[in-house]
This record gives structure tokens, sequence and C-alpha cells, in this order.
């Protein structure tokens, strides 16, 4: 039997490839209606542009957080409502794709 992996969100790591993949998803997605998400793709191109200029452990550093940030935000979500489905919050996130 092999050791048992655990997840330690401090030891999370996106590279600048991937962060900058997912705001180029985001994009597509936001240009099949860029007049409704014009202000969208803007803010998300100057994401896009600061990531490009920022150093790899500056970018460690501030995605860390943010995604610290948006568990913390879905474990206290979920914590506050006594009948929660874990399989439909899943579903919703999926979908936001």
């Amino acid at each position: 039997m092999g050791k048992k992996k655990t997840f330690d969100p401090d030891k999370l790591v996106l590279t600048k490839s991937e962060i900058l993949e997912f705001c180029d998803r985001v994009l597509k997605k936001w240009d099949k209606n860029p007049v409704k998400n014009r202000n969208n793709i803007l803010a998300m191109n100057a994401v896009k542009t600061s990531v490009i200029w920022t150093d790899d452990e500056s970018l460690k550093a501030i995605w860390s957080e943010i995604l610290a940030w948006a568990f913390e935000l879905l474990y206290e979500n979920a914590m506050s409502q006594d009948d929660l489905e874990w399989g439909s919050v899943m579903k919703k996130l999926k979908n936001k794709k």
C-alpha cells in the first residue's frame, strides 16, 4: 500500500504559463459575447499583462494567497449552509467554465 497523499494548499504552486492558460480560457469564453463582457475582457487582459510582467516568485506568492482565500470562502460558505450537498456545489463550479 502506498503512502497516503494529503492536500496542502500552502504547497500549491501555479506556473506563469498555467496562469496565462487560465486567462486565455476565460477570455475565449467571454469572447463569445464581447459586447456583454467588454469590461470583463478589458480587466482580464490587464490581469494577463500583469502576470506576464511579474516575476515567478511574486506570482507564486500572489496566487497562493488568492487560492487560499478562495478555498476559505468556499469552506465558510459551505459551513453556513445546513443542507449543503457538495455534488450540487461542484456541478455549479464546473458549469462556470
